[in-house]
Formats: structure tokens, sequence, C-alpha cells
């Protein structure tokens, strides 16, 4: 097998690896991340699996017991732990991070992520803080700060404090617009804000800094999107463009790990580049396909 065939398949085997947890730790994990192309060090300010949204193709299973709220200092404990593991190397005799060959080592972004909808967390200001002072210490420049949100709640006075922030040490919101319809919007993301607070969020926010608009296409059951539905998202996605917002990436994907849901399964490479293209001749945007 060609050396590029080989490093797919093992970067294939990390992808599907996004175990929220390392070693003993409650609230920081590390993850090989397909959208950030190498190492991305997780922040769950979700432990209790909390989220306005319900979407088809997580594969957070949100049934039973609720832990308690985040603690702040462990999760201070445990960001430098894995960043000192990494900076020593050890974090690196660990699967699925073993798995990553000296020039894909390094850390790419700090990401809240997790278990759950970050912005419904109180304290997401003070935990940005945190972790840019975190990034700070080890000399992580390079690696941005990131905000995985639905964007159901970004015109919340407490979110744009959270915001600022962010901004202020450089950091970067990812977006989710997995819809053009509220009908498939209802149907795949199952939330409680309607289309039209989400597309209105991202606006205000893409007018404030650039950002990235995360996209996951799949099929439920036999099928995939239904007809129309990618056009009304390139319109929506116009339609932000249009209304002054700066949209830095699309990031297109789909299902790359099981979801709790069984009826959903992920769309071939040619589907997302089916997609894509229909959106790059919509729309005057920076599309990135991650099969």
């Amino acid at each position: 097998m060609a050396h590029s065939e080989t490093t797919s398949r093992r970067l294939a085997e990390a992808h599907r690896s996004h175990e929220r947890r390392w070693r003993d730790n409650r609230y920081v994990y590390g993850v090989v991340s397909r959208r950030s192309r190498g190492l991305s060090i997780g922040i769950n300010l979700n432990p209790g699996r909390e989220c306005d949204f319900d979407c088809v193709y997580c594969q957070v299973d949100r049934r039973g017991s609720r832990p308690p709220g985040v603690d702040f200092a462990l999760l201070e404990r445990e960001l430098d732990g894995i960043l000192r593991a990494e900076r020593d190397g050890s974090l690196y005799a660990d699967p699925p991070f073993s798995l990553l060959d000296a020039a894909e080592r390094g850390v790419r972004d700090l990401a809240f992520s997790g278990d759950g909808e970050p912005t419904l967390h109180p304290r997401l200001a003070e935990a940005v803080r945190i972790a840019a002072a975190a990034r700070t210490r080890f000399g992580l420049d390079a690696a941005r700060l990131v905000l995985l949100t639905n964007a159901g709640r970004l015109d919340r006075p407490d979110v744009g404090a959270a915001l600022a922030a962010l901004y202020a040490h450089g950091g970067e919101v990812w977006a989710k617009l997995d819809a053009g319809f509220e009908a498939w919007f209802r149907r795949v993301n199952r939330a409680r804000a309607p289309l039209g607070r989400v597309l209105e969020n991202i606006l205000g926010a893409a007018r404030d800094r650039p950002l990235v608009i995360q996209s996951l296409w799949m099929r439920l059951g036999s099928a995939g999107p239904p007809p129309g539905e990618i056009e009304a998202w390139c319109g929506r996605i116009g339609d932000i463009v249009a209304g002054g917002g700066r949209i830095r990436a699309v990031h297109l994907y789909t299902v790359a790990r099981s979801p709790a849901d069984r009826a959903v399964s992920p769309l071939g490479p040619r589907d997302l580049e089916a997609i894509a293209a229909v959106l790059r001749a919509s729309v005057p945007v920076t599309v990135e396909i991650f099969p």
C-alpha cells in the first residue's frame, strides 16, 4: 500500500475515535479532529449532557443521570495536565494520539465542545479566559480558541460577554447550520429555537467577526436531504453574506462516528462534493469538505 493510503487509513481510524475522555479527566480531553486537521483539545462544559438541540445524528446519549456543574479549578488543572503531556510527548503514547506521526503532532486548537451546547453554561466567559491563559503559559500562540455552537443563544447578553472574551484572544466561532427549510431543521436538529433565530444569530456574530459555518449532511434511513433542501441552505448562506456577515469557511462533512439514532448513516464523498459544487456556484465562500 502507498504511503499516502497508509496515512489516510491511519488518520481515518483516529478520526473515528472521539472519546470525550482522557485518563481520569472530567472536563478536558483530546481528539484527532478531521476539521482541526490534527490534535484538538476539547473543553466540556456540559458533563451533564445539557443541550437545547437534540440533533438526530448526535452520538451523545442524553438519557440517565446528570452530574453536578463544572469545577473550574479542576478544569484548569486538567487543561494544564493534558497540555503538559502534549509538550513532553507522553500524550502520544496513548491511542488515538499514538497514530499521529511527528509531523502531525501539535495542538491545533482549544475547543469548547463536548457533550452539549457550551453557551448554556453561565460562566462560559470565565472558561474562555482560563483556556486563553493556559494557551499563553504553554506557548501555543498558533492554536486557536474555538467555540463550537448551535448558535441558538448567541443573542443572549451573557453569551455576548463570552464572545467578547473569545475575540479578545483571537478566538473564532464555528456555528452550526444544517438546514435551509424549517421542516428539515426540525427533523434534523430538533431544536427549541426556530431556524429564523439561529440565522439571525449567525448573521449578527458574522458581522462582528469572520466565522466558520459547520454543516453536517447525512442519510435518514435510505434517503438523503429532500429535494430543494440544499438549494435553500445555499440561499441562507447567501443571505448571511449579503447581510454583511463574514464567513471564513463552510465546513461540509458527514457522520464519522456511530450516532445514537441508528437510522442515520453517512453520505459518500461524491455526495458531499455535489453539495459543495452547488454552494460554490451560488455563494462566494470557501468550502472545505471532510468526508
